[in-house]
Protein backbone atom coordinates (compact mmCIF):
# COMPACT_ATOMS: atom_id res chain seq x y z
CA UNK A 1 0.00 0.00 0.00
CA UNK A 2 1.11 3.51 -0.96
CA UNK A 3 2.22 5.81 2.14
CA UNK A 4 1.09 9.02 0.44
CA UNK A 5 0.62 12.73 0.99
CA UNK A 6 -0.86 15.86 -1.19
CA UNK A 7 0.17 14.74 -4.31
CA UNK A 8 -1.54 11.26 -3.58
CA UNK A 9 0.51 9.29 -6.01
CA UNK A 10 3.92 8.90 -4.41
CA UNK A 11 5.51 5.46 -4.39
CA UNK A 12 6.19 3.31 -1.34
CA UNK A 13 9.78 1.64 -0.80
CA UNK A 14 11.04 -0.78 -3.44
CA UNK A 15 7.96 -2.04 -4.78
CA UNK A 16 10.28 -4.07 -7.43
CA UNK A 17 12.33 -5.38 -4.47
CA UNK A 18 9.20 -6.56 -2.50
CA UNK A 19 8.76 -4.01 0.26
CA UNK A 20 5.41 -2.41 -0.73
CA UNK A 21 4.75 0.21 2.16
CA UNK A 22 3.93 -0.25 5.92
CA UNK A 23 0.67 -2.80 5.73
CA UNK A 24 3.27 -5.69 5.61
CA UNK A 25 5.41 -4.67 8.80
CA UNK A 26 5.46 -6.97 11.69
CA UNK A 27 3.24 -5.57 14.95
CA UNK A 28 3.03 -6.83 18.21
CA UNK A 29 -0.40 -8.14 19.25
CA UNK A 30 -1.35 -9.19 15.71
CA UNK A 31 0.38 -13.07 15.77
CA UNK A 32 -2.97 -14.51 14.68
CA UNK A 33 -3.41 -13.93 10.94
CA UNK A 34 -0.38 -12.62 10.23
CA UNK A 35 2.44 -14.89 9.14
CA UNK A 36 4.90 -11.57 9.69
CA UNK A 37 4.52 -11.75 13.62
CA UNK A 38 5.41 -15.26 13.69
CA UNK A 39 8.15 -15.14 10.92
CA UNK A 40 9.27 -11.62 10.75
CA UNK A 41 11.92 -12.56 7.84
CA UNK A 42 9.02 -14.00 5.61
CA UNK A 43 8.26 -12.33 2.48
CA UNK A 44 11.28 -10.23 3.18
CA UNK A 45 14.08 -10.25 0.66
CA UNK A 46 16.92 -8.48 2.63
CA UNK A 47 16.55 -10.74 5.60
CA UNK A 48 16.04 -13.74 3.32
CA UNK A 49 19.20 -13.17 1.28
CA UNK A 50 20.76 -13.02 5.16
CA UNK A 51 19.49 -16.27 6.57
CA UNK A 52 20.08 -18.35 3.29
CA UNK A 53 23.70 -17.07 3.79
CA UNK A 54 23.42 -18.82 7.04
CA UNK A 55 23.75 -15.80 8.75
CA UNK A 56 21.34 -13.34 10.93
CA UNK A 57 20.18 -10.17 9.92
CA UNK A 58 23.14 -7.94 9.43
CA UNK A 59 23.18 -4.43 10.78
CA UNK A 60 21.33 -2.20 7.99
CA UNK A 61 24.88 0.50 8.43
CA UNK A 62 27.15 -2.45 7.31
CA UNK A 63 24.83 -3.79 4.31
CA UNK A 64 23.72 -0.68 2.82
CA UNK A 65 20.57 -0.36 4.09
CA UNK A 66 18.48 2.71 4.83
CA UNK A 67 19.01 3.82 8.57
CA UNK A 68 17.28 6.89 10.53
CA UNK A 69 20.51 8.76 10.15
CA UNK A 70 20.17 8.52 6.25
CA UNK A 71 16.47 9.62 6.72
CA UNK A 72 17.45 12.84 9.05
CA UNK A 73 20.54 13.64 6.50
CA UNK A 74 18.54 13.39 3.48
CA UNK A 75 15.47 15.43 5.19
CA UNK A 76 17.72 18.17 6.07
CA UNK A 77 19.74 18.42 3.04
CA UNK A 78 15.89 18.61 1.08
CA UNK A 79 14.34 21.08 3.94
CA UNK A 80 17.40 23.23 3.82
CA UNK A 81 16.84 23.91 0.05
CA UNK A 82 13.35 24.67 0.50
CA UNK A 83 14.48 26.99 3.16
CA UNK A 84 17.85 28.09 1.04
CA UNK A 85 15.45 29.05 -1.98
CA UNK A 86 12.29 30.82 0.04
CA UNK A 87 14.90 33.31 2.04
CA UNK A 88 16.43 34.19 -1.42
CA UNK A 89 12.84 34.38 -3.20
CA UNK A 90 12.22 36.74 -0.18
CA UNK A 91 15.26 38.43 -0.10
CA UNK A 92 15.42 39.08 -3.79
CA UNK A 93 11.69 39.24 -4.99
CA UNK A 94 9.53 42.41 -3.72
CA UNK A 95 6.17 42.01 -3.92
CA UNK A 96 4.53 42.75 -6.74
CA UNK A 97 2.76 41.76 -10.15
CA UNK A 98 6.27 39.97 -11.48
CA UNK A 99 7.09 38.05 -8.20
CA UNK A 100 3.37 36.24 -8.00
CA UNK A 101 3.76 35.28 -11.77
CA UNK A 102 7.24 33.56 -10.41
CA UNK A 103 5.55 32.08 -7.60
CA UNK A 104 3.03 30.16 -9.79
CA UNK A 105 6.10 29.25 -12.37
CA UNK A 106 7.85 27.86 -9.35
CA UNK A 107 4.75 26.16 -8.02
CA UNK A 108 4.10 24.58 -11.27
CA UNK A 109 7.23 23.76 -11.88
CA UNK A 110 8.01 22.18 -8.47
CA UNK A 111 4.45 19.83 -8.65
CA UNK A 112 5.95 18.82 -12.27
CA UNK A 113 8.92 17.64 -10.89
CA UNK A 114 7.37 16.25 -7.95
CA UNK A 115 5.30 14.09 -10.04
CA UNK A 116 7.83 12.87 -12.73
CA UNK A 117 9.41 11.91 -8.94
CA UNK A 118 6.20 10.21 -8.12
CA UNK A 119 6.11 7.97 -10.99
CA UNK A 120 9.14 6.52 -10.73
CA UNK A 121 10.51 3.24 -9.44
CA UNK A 122 13.62 5.01 -7.66
CA UNK A 123 14.28 8.00 -6.02
CA UNK A 124 16.47 10.17 -8.15
CA UNK A 125 18.04 13.11 -5.70
CA UNK A 126 18.21 15.83 -8.62
CA UNK A 127 14.30 15.43 -8.48
CA UNK A 128 13.87 15.84 -5.24
CA UNK A 129 16.05 18.92 -4.68
CA UNK A 130 14.82 20.76 -7.93
CA UNK A 131 11.26 20.25 -6.18
CA UNK A 132 12.88 21.15 -3.07
CA UNK A 133 14.36 24.75 -4.75
CA UNK A 134 11.37 25.85 -6.49
CA UNK A 135 8.92 24.52 -3.87
CA UNK A 136 11.15 27.21 -1.39
CA UNK A 137 11.03 30.20 -4.04
CA UNK A 138 6.90 29.66 -4.30
CA UNK A 139 7.06 28.95 -0.22
CA UNK A 140 9.56 32.73 -0.34
CA UNK A 141 7.07 34.99 -2.19
CA UNK A 142 4.20 33.65 -0.69
CA UNK A 143 5.43 34.20 2.78
CA UNK A 144 6.68 37.84 2.16
CA UNK A 145 2.88 38.71 0.63
CA UNK A 146 1.58 37.18 3.56
CA UNK A 147 3.83 39.12 5.94
CA UNK A 148 3.37 42.45 4.28
CA UNK A 149 -0.29 42.01 5.15
CA UNK A 150 -0.13 39.88 8.28
CA UNK A 151 2.61 40.77 10.06
CA UNK A 152 5.15 37.81 11.48
CA UNK A 153 2.41 35.30 10.03
CA UNK A 154 5.49 33.45 8.47
CA UNK A 155 7.07 33.18 11.76
CA UNK A 156 3.88 31.81 13.12
CA UNK A 157 3.08 29.28 10.70
CA UNK A 158 6.52 27.87 11.28
CA UNK A 159 5.91 27.82 14.90
CA UNK A 160 2.87 25.82 14.11
CA UNK A 161 4.23 23.89 11.73
CA UNK A 162 6.84 22.70 14.19
CA UNK A 163 3.88 21.99 16.75
CA UNK A 164 1.69 20.06 14.96
CA UNK A 165 4.93 17.71 13.59
CA UNK A 166 5.81 17.32 17.37
CA UNK A 167 2.65 16.54 18.55
CA UNK A 168 2.17 13.96 15.89
CA UNK A 169 5.37 12.80 16.58
CA UNK A 170 4.72 12.06 20.27
CA UNK A 171 1.21 9.93 19.69
CA UNK A 172 2.87 8.75 16.83
CA UNK A 173 5.31 7.06 19.09
CA UNK A 174 3.27 6.94 21.78
CA UNK A 175 1.05 4.67 19.93
CA UNK A 176 -1.96 6.42 20.84
CA UNK A 177 -2.69 6.25 16.47
CA UNK A 178 -1.75 2.69 15.12
CA UNK A 179 -1.16 2.78 11.05
CA UNK A 180 -3.13 0.03 9.97
CA UNK A 181 -4.43 -0.60 6.54
CA UNK A 182 -7.88 0.65 7.59
CA UNK A 183 -6.57 3.83 8.93
CA UNK A 184 -5.04 4.36 5.96
CA UNK A 185 -8.08 3.67 3.49
CA UNK A 186 -10.25 5.81 5.54
CA UNK A 187 -7.75 8.74 5.98
CA UNK A 188 -6.99 8.42 2.19
CA UNK A 189 -10.73 8.67 1.59
CA UNK A 190 -11.16 12.04 3.51
CA UNK A 191 -8.39 13.46 2.12
CA UNK A 192 -9.69 12.75 -2.06
CA UNK A 193 -12.88 13.72 -1.16
CA UNK A 194 -11.04 17.01 0.68
CA UNK A 195 -8.68 17.92 -2.12
CA UNK A 196 -11.88 17.08 -4.61
CA UNK A 197 -14.04 19.48 -2.73
CA UNK A 198 -11.24 22.18 -3.19
CA UNK A 199 -10.88 21.95 -6.95
CA UNK A 200 -15.24 22.22 -7.38
CA UNK A 201 -14.21 25.00 -5.02
CA UNK A 202 -11.89 26.62 -7.16
CA UNK A 203 -13.88 26.30 -10.10
CA UNK A 204 -16.40 27.59 -8.55
CA UNK A 205 -14.92 31.34 -7.66
CA UNK A 206 -13.02 31.20 -10.91
CA UNK A 207 -16.48 31.31 -13.01
CA UNK A 208 -18.31 33.84 -10.28
CA UNK A 209 -20.41 31.72 -8.98
CA UNK A 210 -18.65 31.35 -5.68
CA UNK A 211 -17.73 34.91 -3.90
CA UNK A 212 -14.92 36.02 -1.56
CA UNK A 213 -13.00 32.64 -2.28
CA UNK A 214 -15.66 30.55 -1.40
CA UNK A 215 -14.77 27.48 1.37
CA UNK A 216 -11.56 28.95 1.19
CA UNK A 217 -12.66 32.81 2.30
CA UNK A 218 -11.20 34.09 5.35
CA UNK A 219 -14.16 34.13 7.56
CA UNK A 220 -15.26 31.05 10.02
CA UNK A 221 -15.74 28.90 7.37
CA UNK A 222 -12.29 29.25 5.69
CA UNK A 223 -10.79 28.63 9.27
CA UNK A 224 -12.88 25.19 9.42
CA UNK A 225 -11.29 24.23 6.23
CA UNK A 226 -8.15 24.98 7.15
CA UNK A 227 -8.29 22.96 10.15
CA UNK A 228 -9.63 20.09 8.40
CA UNK A 229 -6.61 20.50 5.92
CA UNK A 230 -3.38 21.06 8.91
CA UNK A 231 -5.53 17.91 10.56
CA UNK A 232 -5.06 15.92 6.93
CA UNK A 233 -1.47 17.14 6.96
CA UNK A 234 -0.91 15.40 10.49
CA UNK A 235 -2.43 11.69 9.12
CA UNK A 236 0.12 12.19 6.16
CA UNK A 237 3.07 12.82 8.42
CA UNK A 238 1.66 9.45 10.43
CA UNK A 239 1.96 7.57 7.34
CA UNK A 240 5.39 9.13 6.41
CA UNK A 241 6.46 8.21 10.19
CA UNK A 242 5.52 4.34 9.44
CA UNK A 243 6.62 4.15 6.24
CA UNK A 244 9.65 5.00 7.28
CA UNK A 245 9.82 2.78 10.53
CA UNK A 246 8.80 -0.14 8.21
CA UNK A 247 11.65 0.84 5.44
CA UNK A 248 14.18 0.75 8.17
CA UNK A 249 12.77 -2.96 9.81
CA UNK A 250 12.78 -4.33 6.79
CA UNK A 251 16.47 -3.16 5.18
CA UNK A 252 15.23 -0.74 2.69
CA UNK A 253 18.05 0.01 0.44
CA UNK A 254 20.06 3.04 1.29
CA UNK A 255 19.24 5.30 -1.37
CA UNK A 256 15.40 5.10 -0.85
CA UNK A 257 15.92 7.48 2.09
CA UNK A 258 15.66 9.82 -0.32
CA UNK A 259 12.04 8.54 -0.93
CA UNK A 260 11.35 9.22 2.89
CA UNK A 261 12.28 12.65 2.77
CA UNK A 262 10.69 13.67 -0.34
CA UNK A 263 7.34 12.45 1.14
CA UNK A 264 8.08 14.46 4.22
CA UNK A 265 8.92 17.76 2.58
CA UNK A 266 5.65 17.76 0.88
CA UNK A 267 3.45 17.16 3.76
CA UNK A 268 5.14 19.90 5.97
CA UNK A 269 5.06 22.25 2.99
CA UNK A 270 1.31 21.61 2.93
CA UNK A 271 1.19 22.02 6.99
CA UNK A 272 2.97 25.05 6.61
CA UNK A 273 0.59 26.49 3.94
CA UNK A 274 -2.60 25.77 5.43
CA UNK A 275 -1.08 27.14 9.09
CA UNK A 276 0.05 30.19 6.91
CA UNK A 277 -3.67 30.70 5.81
CA UNK A 278 -4.95 29.98 9.42
CA UNK A 279 -2.97 32.40 11.01
CA UNK A 280 -3.94 35.12 8.32
CA UNK A 281 -7.91 33.89 9.09
CA UNK A 282 -7.48 34.60 13.01
CA UNK A 283 -5.57 37.84 12.48
CA UNK A 284 -7.85 39.10 10.08
CA UNK A 285 -10.50 38.68 12.85
CA UNK A 286 -8.50 40.27 15.70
Amino acid sequence: MRSSNPVFSRRGFSRDNGYAGFNTAPQAGYAQGNPYAQNPYANNPYAQQDLQQGAPPQAPATTGRMTMDDVISRSAMTLGTVAVGAVLAWALLPVSTTSYGLAIGSAIIAFVLAMIQSFKRTPVPALILGYAAFEGVFLGVISEMYNSQWSGAPFQAVLGTMAVSAATLLVYRAGWIRVTARYARIGMAIAIAFVLVMAVNLLLVAFGVAENGGLRSFGPLGAIVGIIAILLGAFFLTLDFKQIEDGIAYGAPKNEAWLAAFGLTMTLVWIYIEMLRLVAIFSSND
